[in-house]
This record gives structure tokens, C-alpha cells and sequence, in this order.
């Protein structure tokens, strides 16, 4: 068929390849994909045969078109917000070029702020007479890194945080595993511009005369300046406004096919739907739990201890404590909680080749017999451990509301929202057809959202591992020790959705608060930077990071076999045979 006039087939097929090749595009193609298998999936489950044609009267015949509708109007919504995306360069900041000043983010706008903060009105005679500083040597902050007495160095200044651990909104453990260290990185990443002026005088006591700065923590350093005046730290609330829609479909959808459909086809995706929900709703509980939302600590913890217990069933608290110290000591044998899981699995050697003490959790980890046998087959139970991990972080977070030993924002609300968590799925569950289908239904949403769980530990458990504190030379600083313990997923930017932001943990762990929808941009510029100072920058596919981790896995199996049963050991079997023994008698 001959075209029209003037008609291009080639500028056509470019046109819309340059149109789906923008990210707006590509999230709209995503959500568009998302909405139609809504319909289809309940256009399934409304056709689907039912034991019980009485159960559930609402009209088949309406069930399309309302879905329909639905998705119509939602995809109007988001097609407006993906609109306007584009960058503009003239409204970034100028280049700093005072040495005594800096760029500071503080909720969400970035400010021009000294780089050193003024000595504390507390201390009237340095004030008065304008004494200059006591000096310090790395070597003498470094011996003070104990509770007792806590010393830290930034930017060229130490603090004495002694009296200040125990209040720390972080926790303690955040303060403890950096101290006698120069935090100068991991502070301006983690705390915004208003408490250089409001937090730190108060604990100044002196300056340190030679801290290291090496050229790659330059280069970093002055990323994050030109992040800051690119506005790279901002929300953008078209993101979240398209996320809340995304949010608001699962569970509309999962609700809907779980309670207004009869069918078990209908129950059973609705299952799946409502997994997909708290999947996405870690992302969002993630970004919470940075503070990159409303940019407010207490606002976005709030916004955790509520929607995200109430919907999700995880404490906030816990999450926070357990986050903080990971992204602190990430990988430490004896310090992040996050690798700390035996006796069910072990990432490397180094977590059972001697006893440890885990600062974290208060006792000590060590191979046992139950151990032995349960690492010794981790690759092959890791994929059925991660369809039921999820009871274990709701395990957690009660553990968290009942202990006293760790203070925690907002106790009883959280409490208040993880009953009520705890009330409607298990109300949901009680209306299936049977006993049967009930355990089904919250087993299959709980194995969904298990996605969550291989998307979080491939980026860690096969990278690499280290006994105590890092942060001690040029080999293992702050910038460098990220590279070594984390790594990247590649995925092209219409599947940034489906990750939740997780396939950037390497740029997420060197700029913590730069909010996940920049991420990607940030990501380019961080692999120069690399590439400039020779640093290995991991980063490969989604399967191809699983595969290295069931290898890893598999290979610290092995290692396990190996090894025989200790003094200790024989004794935890010993008792592991009475207790049997009891039972059984």
C-alpha cells in the first residue's frame, strides 16, 4: 500500500523509538503493561468456575468494564505526571568556589553553609578569647573509641561524643562502630546542613592536624557538591504521586479479587497481587526509612510507623536500627546484622571459622551442630528460606516493640499498626473457601513478595567480608569500602520499577539521601569516577548476580563440610539429643 505524501516511515520509527527510550516513557509503558494485566487478570478470575456461583453476587458482566474504567482514568493520571521531566540546567546552583563554605542539603533544598561550624557559646572562654583549638593527632582520636570515652574526627575537627551516644536519633551502634574513625564522609551523607549548627559546637573540642584525604575522596566529595547544585537531593513528587497510584492498584486489585470474586483462580491472584503490594511498599518504606520523602526525620518515620506497619506488618524502629548499622560497617563479620544468620545460612567463611561476638545482637555466633547441618545445605534451601523470610521480619519487629534496652520513636503507635497489619490479613485470609485455600492464599503472597529478599542480598552476600571496623587507610576508607561490599544490578531504566530502586545500591551506600529517582543519573557519574582512580566497580544483570550468589553460597556450603565438630559443637548436639529425648519420652 503506497504511503501518503510527505509520509516518513524511517523518522517514524525513530520518533517512536526516542519517545519510548525516555524514562517518563519507559514508566508509562511500565505502569501501562501493570493496569492491563490488572484487567486481564480480573476478567480471568471472573470467568473462572466456582464451586459456588451464589458466593460473592456482584454482576460478571460489570466486572470488565469497572476494571476498565479504572484502568482508563489511572492511566490518565499517570501519563500527566510523567510529563515535564526534563532537566533544566539553568536553574542549578553556581560553582563554590570559597574554601570555607560548602553545599549542604537540609530538607530537601540545598543551602551554602560554612564548612566548619562555630565554636559552642558553651565553651564562653574560647569564645571571649578567641583560643585557638586543641590539636589532635589521628593516633590520639583513634584511642578514644570506646563508650567510655568516644572520639570522632570531621572535616579536620574532633568531637568528643561521649555523653552524646545513648541520644543519638541513629542509635548508639551507629556512633559506636565509627569511633576513633574520621566520619567526615559518612556524616555530611547521612545528616542534614542544620545539624553542623544546632548539634555539633556543643561536642567540639579540638582539631585534628593530619587527616588523610585522598585524590579518589576529592573526586567523591565533589560529586556530591555537584549533586547538590543540580538539585539532586530534591523529591520529585511526580515520582511518588505515580508510585502511590502503582500502590493503590495492587491493592485495590488484590483486595478485590481476594474478598468480591469467589473463584479459587480469583483468590489465588489476588495473592500474587498483593505480594507484588508489599514488594513495592518496602521501596517506598525504604526511601522512609532514608528520609528522602517529605525530607523531615520525623515526618517520614511517622509516615513508617503508620502506613508502613499498618500495610506491611514491619517495624519501622527495627528496620531503622538494623539499616543504620548495615550501611555503616556493611559486611562486617562482627557488626552488620545483615550477614549475621546463622545458624540458617553463612555468606562466607570468615562468619564461622571462629566465634564471634555480634555487637549487634548482644551474644555470640558460632558453628554448631544444627548449624553445620543447615549451612551445610544453604544452596539448597536458599530459595524456599526466601518464600518464608518475611515471618521472620515480623518476628523481629515484635521483638523490637517489646524490648526496653533500645529506645525507639513512636513504641506504641507501631504496636498499635502491626496488630492492625496482623488483624486484616488474617481477616482476609478467614474469607477463603477453605481452611486449604487460606494457608495457600498467605503463603503464595508471602513467597511473591520473597522477590524482595533475593533483590536485597545479591547486592551484598557475594561480595566482600571483613572482621571489626573498617576505615583505616587509603585501602578500606569510607568511598572504597563501598565498592568492595556492594554491587550494582544492571536493568534498563523501564524496570527501575520493578527493583525499587535496590539495582543502585552502590550509588545508594556512597549518597544515602539522594532520592532513588536520581539515582540512575548519579550512577554515570560515579563510574567515571571510578574508572579515573582505577576502582572496580561491580555491577552485573539480575540473574547473573543470583547465579554468583548461589555459587558463593554453594562454596561456603563446602567449606562447612569440611570442617569437624568442636568441643562446643558436641556439646549443643548433646543437648539438642536431650531435648529430643524429652520430647519424645
Amino acid at each position: 500500500m503506497a504511503l501518503p505524501p510527505g509520509f516518513n516511515n524511517n523518522s517514524m520509527l525513530s520518533s517512536i523509538s526516542s519517545s519510548i527510550g525516555s524514562p517518563s516513557s519507559r514508566y508509562s509503558l511500565t505502569v501501562t503493561l501493570l493496569l492491563i494485566g490488572c484487567c486481564i487478570s480480573t476478567v480471568v478470575a471472573r470467568t473462572a468456575p466456582s464451586n459456588d456461583e451464589t458466593l460473592h453476587a456482584a454482576p460478571k458482566q460489570y466486572a470488565y468494564y469497572i476494571t476498565a474504567a479504572g484502568a482508563a482514568a489511572l492511566l490518565m493520571v499517570q501519563q500527566y505526571l510523567s510529563s515535564n521531566d526534563e532537566d533544566d540546567e539553568s536553574a542549578y546552583l553556581p560553582v563554590n568556589k570559597d574554601k570555607t563554605m560548602t553545599y549542604r542539603e537540609d530538607r530537601g533544598k540545598t543551602i551554602l553553609a560554612p564548612l566548619l561550624p562555630e565554636k559552642s557559646k558553651k565553651n564562653k572562654d574560647a569564645v571571649k578569647t578567641k583560643k585557638p583549638l586543641k590539636r589532635y593527632t589521628m593516633k590520639q582520636v583513634a584511642e578514644r573509641n570506646t563508650r567510655e570515652e568516644l572520639w570522632v574526627s570531621i572535616d579536620g575537627q574532633v568531637y568528643d561524643l561521649t555523653k552524646f551516644v545513648d541520644r543519638h536519633p541513629g542509635g548508639p551502634l551507629v556512633i559506636e562502630n565509627m569511633a576513633g574513625k574520621d566520619c567526615t564522609d559518612a556524616f555530611m551523607n547521612y545528616h542534614q546542613a542544620r545539624i553542623y549548627t544546632t548539634m555539633l559546637p556543643t561536642y567540639l573540642i579540638g582539631e585534628v592536624i593530619n587527616v588523610p584525604v585522598y585524590p579518589h575522596v576529592q573526586d567523591f566529595r565533589a560529586l556530591r557538591q555537584d549533586l547538590l547544585r543540580q538539585g539532586l537531593y530534591k523529591t520529585e513528587w511526580k515520582f511518588y504521586a505515580k508510585l502511590g497510584l502503582i500502590l493503590g492498584t495492587l491493592l485495590v486489585g488484590a483486595l478485590y479479587l481476594s474478598l468480591a470474586c469467589s473463584s479459587m483462580t480469583s483468590h489465588m491472584i489476588g495473592a500474587t497481587l498483593l505480594g507484588l503490594f508489599w514488594q513495592q511498599l518496602a521501596g517506598l518504606g525504604h526511601d522512609l526509612g532514608h528520609s528522602t520523602v517529605t525530607r523531615n526525620f520525623y515526618s517520614d518515620h511517622w509516615l513508617g510507623s503508620t502506613l508502613g506497619c499498618g500495610l506491611m506488618g514491619i517495624s519501622t524502629g527495627w528496620w531503622k536500627r538494623s539499616h543504620n548499622c548495615h550501611h555503616v560497617v556493611c559486611n562486617s563479620v562482627e557488626h552488620d546484622p545483615d550477614i549475621q544468620l546463622m545458624p540458617v545460612v553463612a555468606v562466607a567463611k570468615q562468619t564461622f571459622e571462629k566465634p564471634f561476638w555480634s555487637s549487634y545482637h548482644s551474644r555470640w555466633f558460632q558453628m554448631d551442630a544444627l548449624s553445620r547441618i543447615l549451612v551445610s545445605n544453604q544452596h539448597h534451601i536458599f530459595f524456599p528460606l526466601m518464600m518464608v523470610a518475611r515471618f521472620n521480619l515480623y518476628a523481629q519487629s515484635w521483638i523490637m516493640i517489646f524490648s526496653r534496652e533500645y529506645h525507639m520513636y513512636n513504641r506504641k503507635v507501631e504496636a498499635l499498626a502491626l496488630t492492625f497489619f496482623a488483624s486484616w490479613v488474617l481477616a482476609v485470609a478467614l474469607t477463603m473457601n477453605s481452611w486449604t485455600e487460606s494457608v495457600l492464599w498467605v503463603l503464595l503472597s508471602h513467597a511473591v513478595a520473597g522477590i524482595l529478599h533475593v533483590q536485597i542480598i545479591i547486592s551484598h552476600w557475594a561480595m566482600d567480608t571483613y572482621h571489626g571496623h573498617a576505615y583505616n587507610d587509603e585501602s578500606d576508607e569510607w568511598y572504597v569500602m563501598q565498592f568492595k561490599t556492594t554491587m550494582d544490578v544492571d536493568c534498563p531504566a523501564w524496570m527501575d520499577l520493578i527493583h525499587i530502586g535496590l539495582q543502585f545500591q552502590v550509588e545508594h551506600h556512597l549518597y544515602p539521601q539522594v532520592p532513588r529517582h536520581n539515582l540512575r543519573h548519579v550512577k554515570t557519574l560515579v563510574k567515571e569516577i571510578c574508572k579515573k582512580h582505577d576502582i572496580e566497580y561491580n555491577s552485573m544483570t539480575f540473574w547473573e548476580a543470583v547465579l554468583k550468589n548461589t555459587a558463593n553460597l554453594k562454596a561456603t556450603a563446602m567449606e562447612a563440610r569440611k570442617g569437624e565438630l568442636s568441643a562446643e559443637d558436641t556439646k549443643a548436639n548433646s543437648v539438642m539429643n536431650l531435648l529430643h529425648a524429652s520430647v519424645t519420652a
